[in-house]
């Protein structure tokens, strides 16, 4: 098992070192901007580029007397330069950088994500073309409806998370933005001019009116939106559980030689990693609540989203990337039981028909659909209850006298179900082009 804060892409990003990284980038910029603009002379801008670094202990040192991270984090790059260092966090406030710096850690994790998303969405993509034309029953209430097949389930599936992968590259550029405003806004100390072209340096934009802060409504959409795509997951997930249960064993998520699934039961599979999915959706959820909370702050700035964020961010981009990591381990490795789709879908003795032979009562027998309606669910309750084929109780109902045995007998096939699905399909061309290559 995989330790969800092991994922080592963002456990890199959101490091005391990576994070302090960006403080540092983000103080860089500025200062080249201030040597432009003529305020940091020559000679002390090269001493900031050549000698500017920092000791994450030290950082931590400094903290503890001045229960103030940023000034920690000045301090400690003052140092690391000598007496150019003074020009160091010139004309900026606290959340300038902090601001700045937090939007370059949400685009990289933001971009992470997506390159964990898009293998997932290429192995679902895959999987639906394979079994593009597997029959199995369809389901709504959990009761079977009619015939499906299995590549359009996946498709199903496939087109949601390109959707996702849509709202993430959304948030992503919604949070390229750079904010060295000052303590409320006004560009004392430092003007937009130094603003603008921080921020060209670093590959943001500005954001065009900040308060000490970058307001949190885009920060808001980041988290709803991740919630959103673990929802997704959790809909895959738990679609795969219901078709794992020992009444359908449809398809089984992957057990690996020598894995157990219960301590008192040693014939189960359990379906652990589905479940985990599911579990984790729940606690995505619960951080869009913290996270639309964090927008009202008082007045130019407060500091009760600060908190918030510590635990936030890193939480929400492990939880989100082991999820589609597993989801993807899921897909890719999966056992889909053909024989057991067609032995489901035969299980009701023609109950999923049921449809069809209401339209062809009407088309066909030439009465009121409240008739057609009344013959096909009498029959369909007496197929259930005596388990009696549909097919045979219909060519035995006297009230049916214009259809033939073999136009009763055309109702129940399965390619009727069928016909449509190479055309939905075409509907995404990539997976076409895709299958054409290989």
């Amino acid at each position: 098992m995989i330790d969800r804060y092991e994922i080592p892409e963002i456990k890199a990003i959101w490091n005391d070192q990576n994070r302090f990284q960006k403080w540092l980038d983000v103080e860089l910029a500025v200062c080249k901007a201030w040597n432009e603009a003529g305020k940091i002379p020559n000679q002390d801008y090269k001493n900031i580029i050549e000698k500017a670094s920092f000791s994450v202990e030290r950082i931590k040192e400094i903290e503890e007397v001045t229960q103030h991270d940023v000034i920690a984090f000045v301090s400690s790059v003052a140092e690391s330069i000598g007496e150019s260092g003074r020009y160091v966090h010139l004309g900026l406030t606290s959340s300038d950088v902090i601001d700045t710096a937090s939007s370059l850690l949400l685009a990289e994790s933001l971009e992470a994500t997506l390159l964990s998303l898009k293998e997932l969405h290429k192995a679902i993509g895959e999987k639906a073309l394979e079994y593009k034309m597997t029959p199995c029953a369809g389901r709504t209430h959990g009761i079977h409806a009619e015939p499906t097949t299995f590549g359009l389930k996946l498709l199903n599936h496939y087109a949601e998370i390109a959707r996702d992968i849509v709202r993430v590259n959304e948030s992503k550029k919604e949070i390229m933005v750079g904010g060295l405003s000052g303590a409320v806004g006004t560009y004392a100390n430092c003007p937009p001019s130094i603003e603008a072209r921080t921020c060209e340096i670093l590959g943001l934009a500005v954001d065009p009116v900040s308060t000490q802060v970058i307001q949190r409504d885009r920060h808001a959409q980041i988290v709803t939106n991740i919630a959103i795509l673990g929802a997704s997951l959790e809909r895959l997930a738990l679609e795969i559980r219901h078709l794992q249960r020992t009444e359908v064993q449809e398809v089984l998520e992957p057990f690996k030689k020598g894995q157990k699934g219960s301590s008192a039961m040693p014939h189960k599979k359990n379906p652990i990693l589905t479940e985990r999915v599911c579990g984790m959706a729940r606690l995505l959820r619960g951080y869009t609540i913290p996270a639309i909370e964090n927008i009202a702050l008082w007045h130019e700035r407060d500091i009760s989203h600060s908190s918030v964020e510590r635990v936030m961010w890193p939480d929400v981009f492990h939880l989100v990337i082991y999820m589609t990591k597993t989801m993807t381990k899921i897909i890719k490795g999966m056992t889909v039981n053909q024989e057991r789709m067609k032995q489901n879908i035969e299980i009701t003795k023609g109950l999923l028909f049921s449809g069809r032979i209401l339209v062809s009562l009407v088309e066909k027998e030439g009465i009121s659909r409240e008739d057609a309606y009344a013959i096909a669910q009498s029959n369909a309750m007496k197929c259930w209850n005596e388990r009696i084929p549909l097919l045979e109780l219909l060519k035995n109902d006297p009230r049916i006298n214009k259809m033939s045995d073999s136009e009763l007998e055309s109702l129940f096939d399965l390619e009727y179900y069928l016909k449509h699905i190479e055309e939905v399909f075409n509907r995404f061309p990539e997976l076409t082009e895709a299958a054409s290559i290989k």
